[in-house]
Parts: structure tokens; sequence; C-alpha cells
């Protein structure tokens, strides 16, 4: 969305502008961090009034909650799609990770509670939405359904930050999605070659 022109306030649908807003957030936490980010820098970036980003989220944490939810539910989307596509679990963490390195900022204010409003209905339906897909992860061998997916989700939520990070050892010319691939897939082979070593002692 461009800037306004000559001071004037920009015009949006009533569902457009909140999109607008949401996109202008995500951008200001890409540059800056989420904690330079304000209504009132929201409404300039936007080009509307500063009543307008309270109108619609009521207060910064209102904000940072329906980023948040709208980053689940993008989250879900993209896994449910790798789901439908291919079947395959793998690609489903492949899908995560391409997530977290295409909505960076999403991915740094989904996961830090202290952020959002805890009750939001809405941000609940979505963590639950992304929640259930996350914890279809293959059962690994004495392990119950829940630890599986907490397992599975850690691995993926830990490549994707570590990435995020430079803190990955680099290795030229191969893609993130590549590489993630390939730790998932050694993952799952353990499942499958009998789980992990401290389950055959």
């Amino acid at each position: 969305m461009n800037a306004p022109l000559n001071g004037r306030t920009q015009q949006y649908h009533h569902g457009d502008l909140r999109r607008a807003l949401l996109n202008h957030a995500a951008a200001a936490i890409s540059e800056s961090g989420v904690a330079k980010v304000s209504l009132r820098e929201l409404a300039r970036r936007a080009g509307v009034s500063h009543a307008a980003p309270t109108h619609h989220f009521g207060s910064r944490e209102g904000l940072l909650t329906a980023l948040a939810a709208q980053g689940f539910h993008a989250l879900a989307d993209l896994m449910h799609n790798a789901q439908e596509q291919t079947g395959d679990f793998a690609e489903m963490g492949v899908a995560y990770v391409q997530f977290a390195l295409s909505h960076p900022a999403h991915f740094e204010v989904m996961f830090q509670p202290h952020l959002h409003q805890g009750d939001d209905p809405a941000l609940l339906a979505a963590q639950q939405r992304a929640g259930e897909l996350l914890y279809g992860a293959p059962t690994l061998p004495g392990t119950e359904t829940r630890d599986a997916g907490i397992a599975a989700w850690s691995l993926v939520h830990g490549f994707a930050t570590l990435w995020l990070s430079n803190a990955l050892p680099a290795e030229q010319g191969t893609p993130p999605e590549q590489r993630a691939r390939q730790v998932i897939r050694a993952f799952l082979d353990g499942r499958n070659n009998g789980g992990l070593a401290a389950n055959d002692s």
C-alpha cells in the first residue's frame, strides 16, 4: 500500500483497511522488530487517522493478537495444502519452515504469548486449527501421539528459528526447504528404524 499523497488520508473499504493495517504491522515488524510497533505508527504508515487502528483492534495487544491469528490460519493453510497434495508428513514440516521464512513477522509474534490476548476466540480457533495438523505427526515407538506431535513441532520450529537467526552452518547452494526436508527425513527414518537411540537402552 503506497503512502498517502500530499498528506491526504487514503480511502479504504472497512475490510480492506483492517487487512492493510495488518500488512503494515507485518512490514514494520520485519523492519524494526515487534517492540517498536505502535498504533500511531501504523496509522501513519496506512495514511489514516490515529483512531482507525484503535477502532479495528482496540489496542496494540489487540493488533498483535489479530496478527498472530492471521499467521496461524496462514500456517494451517500451507500445511493442509501440503497434506492434501502429497499425503506426506515430511512435506507438512517443510511447509511449516516455508511459512516461517516467508512470514517472519507473523512467526515472531505468534509464539510470544505475552504479546497476545490469550482468551481471544479468533486466536484460540486459529491455534487449534494449526495444532491439529501439527499433532498429526507419525507416532514414535514408545511415545504418545501428543508427544510425537510436540517432537515434530519442536523439530520444524527449531529448524526455522535457527535458520532465521543464521545460526545453522552454511551449506553453499542448499535452499532452506531442501535442508529442512533432509532433516525431517532423518527424523522420520529414525522413527522407522526403531525410534531414538534412547528408546533402545
